[in-house]
């Protein structure tokens, strides 16, 4: 896997992967940039959210689990000094859908934590991560 960033401007930059997709990378302006971008350290949360969720929401579908809304919030807390490392991730689940299994929500979230998501396993040595979950029964 390949992933690059190019500069535009100032603090601005375009990433691209193998994928063919792209994105903007920004900065506040306190920095020099011009908020017109995603920030580096957003990306990393989102790719543990992205990772768990698609994880997590397959393994709901294959348990035949009446899924209709699934969102995964990330909550990081920062070191005050630099390099501002994540000194505590929350990975929070939030699903919506008619007689949710619980059983089936945990184990598909403990699959996820311990098998399959690269981004939690790598992460998860380094900072600690803690997981919690909410259904909500509705369409």
């Amino acid at each position: 896997m390949q992933a690059k960033v190019t500069w535009s401007q100032r603090m601005s930059f375009t990433g691209t992967a193998d994928t063919g997709f792209s994105l903007p990378l920004g900065a506040k302006p306190a920095v020099g940039g011009d908020n017109d971008g995603f920030r580096p350290m957003e990306l990393i949360a989102l790719g543990l959210a992205g990772c768990t969720a698609m994880d997590v929401i397959s393994i709901l579908q294959k348990k035949r689990q009446d899924i209709r809304g699934f969102e995964v919030v990330v909550n990081g807390v920062r070191a005050d000094e630099h390099p501002r490392v994540f000194t505590q991730l929350e990975v929070e689940y939030r699903i919506r859908g008619v007689d949710v299994n619980q059983a089936a929500v945990e184990r598909a979230i403990e699959l996820s934590e311990t098998k399959y998501c690269p981004a939690q396993s790598m992460l998860g040595e380094v900072v600690p991560i803690s997981l919690k979950f909410t259904i909500e029964s509705g369409e």
